[in-house]
């Protein structure tokens, strides 16, 4: 078809989408002609406090204007909370088309996942969780410079069923933590904000080769990645009693062996982090982590405390295969996974084992992950 036939066959899609997330939410279809809405649907479950954790599933990169992904192979699962690491929708997108931040572009994104059945089917019976990345945040590779952050933050508070007494309403940033399940059993999920504070990045002298990509370390030590204010309340997050501590980041934290975005962009950010852990003790952290349109696990056992894991996975309906070879040292089972994915950590308590993979979409197939002991995760 013609690019203009093409062009409006995606935006019918698009908003018959929003029209049909309105008619769920009980609103009235005109207004999408406004604001199309991003609320959440009514009596969604949140997660308890008292919730024994022992199957997590979590997954990044969904591209709404694509086909959705299979939800219900992740509902049926039956995982404890469903936690979405960024890029949860394309909001500085539309029709392919890259066009920055745009709010009402981003209400349309949310209205159009929003209207996905197998979303809906899913969020109703499973707590959910969320951190952002550029694209919901609402510009292409982000940070402080956002001019709309403060809307955006809340379109993705609304959507997200954030509680209007949560801390986060009230201060800058999206990250949150809890800690859930009983003394022995506890699972803390601190969920890290990388754009809202983020420092400008620095970009190649090498444009395209592999290891330089797009971007290249920066230790520049006035830069940041989480800001003052966020550090400090990571310091307080990391004191709190946990068997279990995943760090939620959008952006990958151990991996090495790219010039996209990652931790090891600001050097100092990221020895900030181990020597953190260190110096507050905090035993049993794993990190989770979206952005990359592929998947894989990793470890890390130099100038860190205690062998450190970070599962990746990406993505949920839009994955990427990769065009050039990406030599990692710390990434386990050999190379990239490239097709549609999520991740799953299961949690056995009894024999102290936790079991990090990913799984295919469609199939449900484990193609990469680690088996680890808990008691491994402390010096």
């Amino acid at each position: 078809m013609s690019p203009l036939t093409h062009y409006s066959a995606q935006m019918h899609t698009r908003l018959t989408m929003a029209f049909a997330a309105l008619i769920t939410l009980g609103l009235s279809a005109t207004a999408i002609s406004v604001t199309p809405s991003t609320s959440a649907a009514p009596n969604l479950p949140r997660l308890s406090p008292d919730t024994l954790i022992e199957r997590i599933a979590f997954g990044s990169c969904l591209d709404e204007e694509k086909t959705p992904p299979p939800w219900d192979e992740i509902r049926v699962r039956q995982p404890d909370v469903f936690m979405m690491l960024g890029d949860n929708v394309y909001a500085d997108t539309e029709a392919g088309v890259y066009v920055g931040p745009n709010l009402e572009v981003m209400r349309r994104s949310y209205a159009a996942l929003g209207a996905q059945t197998g979303f809906q089917a899913l969020r109703s019976e499973v707590p959910t969780l969320a951190v952002w990345d550029d694209h919901d945040y609402g510009v292409n590779d982000g940070g402080a410079e956002n001019p709309i952050k403060n809307q955006a933050k809340d379109i993705f508070a609304q959507f997200f069923d954030v509680p209007a007494d949560d801390p986060m309403r009230s201060r800058e940033g999206t990250y949150r933590a809890g800690v859930y399940g009983p003394e022995g059993q506890r699972v803390q999920i601190i969920q890290l904000d990388t754009r809202w504070f983020r420092s400008s990045l620095k970009e190649t002298d090498e444009l395209n080769t592999p290891g330089k990509q797009r971007f290249i370390p920066d230790n520049d030590p006035a830069k940041t990645l989480l800001g003052d204010a966020q550090w400090q309340w990571l310091a307080e997050q990391l004191r709190t009693p946990a068997e279990l501590r995943f760090i939620v980041s959008s952006i990958q934290v151990l991996s090495d062996g790219h010039g996209w975005e990652r931790w090891g962009n600001f050097p100092h950010e990221l020895s900030r982090l181990f020597d953190l852990i260190r110096q507050t003790n905090a035993h049993g952290v794993i990190f989770l982590s979206g952005d990359r349109h592929r998947a894989a696990a990793y470890r890390q056992i130099k100038d860190t405390p205690y062998p450190f894991y970070e599962l990746t996975s990406s993505s949920l309906n839009a994955g990427v295969a990769s065009r050039q070879p990406e030599i990692d040292p710390h990434r386990l089972g050999g190379k990239l996974y490239p097709g549609e994915n999520f991740g799953e950590i299961t949690i056995d308590w009894t024999r102290g084992v936790v079991h990090l993979d990913i799984l295919s979409l469609p199939g449900t197939h484990r193609v990469r992950g680690v088996t680890l002991a808990i008691a491994e995760l402390q010096p």
